[in-house]
Order: structure tokens, then C-alpha cells, then sequence
């Protein structure tokens, strides 16, 4: 049978037990959890004993990054899926991925809102989440960042679509082949730094290298904004957050990975007309203070 191994990074999590709790009860196939608990055992407590669950802990925090490409490393299954430590999932969710999955795929599931005190669908009725776009990094008036935004307009035109391409997506739950993360090469820390632009490292490498990042809205997970309410329960320095994001935008739309097969013109064509990017965005671009060309 095929296995899933689920990584988890968490760092002072207080929703990981009924995260782990879920995917156990939840799964369908050949199952392994691998938790990493960064820094700290907080969010550990009452977890379960289980054959098929792997606890690692770093005595110092070493970021999300390492943790996932440490999870990755002991991990047994053919397939890899990373989730946040704060989500619920649909039954059967594993097996209904790897149906549709190729090996060159990054798939997602549908995204809705969880209630986590309650452990039950938060805004029920409302939309819920599928498809993601880039935004232009040189249009964000945040500063000079490539971030995932949710797509409405393409999400409403699109919803018959059941297995999706999407641009980009948010980073809580993804799965992939084994074989698919090992040509990615796991993880950077180098310029991204030890937390930000996940989905954007591995999405563009999948898309401007000959694969697919895929929606799949034959199932779904519910993922928690934890907001004011919760907070991250750590420290994150907000410098190193903001040169991860200047890194990750110059590295793309400089075309600077070494082994792409489409470069950044492809994908913003390919998705056409996508929000916040102007028409004549590469002109505008071959003039801008970020782009290697114009030194």
C-alpha cells in the first residue's frame, strides 16, 4: 500500500494533538505522522503513543525550514504532504489526493476555515478557498515581495473544475512525490531565511521546471487563521522576514534558478490576466532598481 508521510512542523502549538489526533482518525490508507517540535515541547502534552508516529525535538529552534526538511529526511513514505499544525481534515482526504496526483505535482486540497476551540467548519456557507495568483512584486504597495493572494474572480469562473491548476497557493498543506521532493531538493534556508515564501520556493520550481501545482476540490482541509486571537506563540524577527521576501521576488523574476524549463514571462502568461500585474509589466520590470539587468 502507499504511504503518506505528514510532516509538522510546530513551535509552541496548541492545537497539535487534535491536528495529530485528526489525521489518524481521518486517513483512509497507510498513514505516518512526523512531528517536529522546534524549541520546544510546548503543544506536545497528552499526545498519544502510536506506532506510526515519529516525535523529533531541536533543543533550539532552528526555523520551519529545517524542521520540514528534517521530517522529510525520516520520513518513509512514497508521498510527502506538509501540513500546518492548527488543521482538521476531510475523511478519506489522503486517498482522494493520491488518486489524481502525478509524480511532477505539487496538489492541495480545497481550504476552508476551522474553528479550533470547537473543532468544527468556521463560517459555514462561506466560499471556500481553491485558487491563488502572484502578485506583482514591483506593484505591492507592502514593499518589494511576491506573496500568494487568493483568486476570487478565477475561483467563481472555475468552480466546475474539480482538478486545477492554480498559480500559487498558501503554504499549509501541500503533498508531493517523494521522488517530486527530491528533484526539488527540499528546503532552501539560503536568502529565504528559516521561515518565509515556502509556497513560492517550491511552486516556482515546480511550475518553471516542466510540473504542475494542482487544487483538488474533491476534498478539502480547514486550516486556522490564528490572527490577533492566537498569535504565532513565538518571536519571529520581521527584518529577516522582509529580506526573505525581497530575496525570493529578485530570485524569480531575475529568472535566477539554474534549471528552469519556463522562466517568469511563461507563468505570468499562462495565467493571464492576473491581478496587480500591468500589461506591460516585463517593460516596466527591464527598468526597475531590483531587476540584475539594469546594473
Amino acid at each position: 500500500m502507499t504511504k503518506v508521510s505528514m510532516l509538522i512542523p510546530a513551535r509552541n502549538e496548541q492545537f497539535l494533538v487534535k491536528t495529530v489526533d485528526d489525521i489518524f482518525t481521518k486517513a483512509a490508507g497507510d498513514i505516518e505522522v512526523i512531528a517536529v517540535l522546534d524549541g520546544s515541547w510546548g503543544g506536545y502534552e497528552g499526545m498519544r503513543d502510536r506506532p506510526n508516529l515519529k516525535v523529533i525535538h531541536h533543543g533550539a529552534p532552528l526555523g520551519m525550514r529545517a524542521c520540514i526538511n528534517h521530517a522529510a529526511s525520516v520520513a518513509k513514505g512514497d508521498y510527502l504532504a506538509k501540513t500546518d499544525a492548527h488543521c482538521m481534515f476531510a475523511e478519506g482526504f489522503d486517498e482522494v489526493l493520491l488518486k489524481d496526483i502525478q509524480d511532477s505535482q505539487i496538489v492541495i486540497p480545497r481550504r476552508k476555515r476551522l474553528d479550533a476551540e470547537n473543532w468544527a467548519i468556521q463560517d459555514v456557507g462561506k466560499p471556500d478557498i481553491d485558487l491563488h495568483y502572484l502578485c506583482c512584486p514591483f506593484t505591492n504597495p507592502d514593499g518589494f515581495s511576491m506573496h500568494g493572494a487568493i483568486w476570487k474572480e478565477r475561483d467563481r469562473k472555475r468552480l466546475e473544475i474539480l482538478v486545477d491548476e492554480t498559480m500559487s497557493f498558501q503554504g499549509s498543506f501541500w503533498l508531493m512525490s517523494r521522488k517530486h521532493w527530491d528533484w526539488l531538493g527540499g528546503m532552501s534556508e539560503e536568502g529565504y531565511g528559516t521561515f518565509t515564501q515556502e509556497p513560492q520556493e517550491i511552486g516556482m520550481k515546480t511550475w518553471l521546471g516542466g510540473g504542475q501545482v494542482m487544487v483538488n476540490k474533491k476534498t478539502w482541509y480547514a486550516h486556522l487563521h490564528k490572527g490577533k486571537k492566537y498569535g504565532r506563540g513565538y518571536h519571529q524577527d520581521k527584518s529577516e522576514i522582509m529580506r526573505g521576501h525581497e530575496y525570493s521576488a529578485r530570485y524569480w523574476m531575475n529568472n535566477q534558478w539554474g534549471v528552469p524549463y519556463h522562466d517568469m514571462e511563461w507563468l505570468v502568461d499562462k495565467f493571464a490576466p492576473v491581478p496587480t500585474w500591468p500589461e506591460n509589466w516585463l517593460e516596466q520590470w527591464s527598468k526597475h532598481e531590483f531587476n540584475e539587468m539594469t546594473k
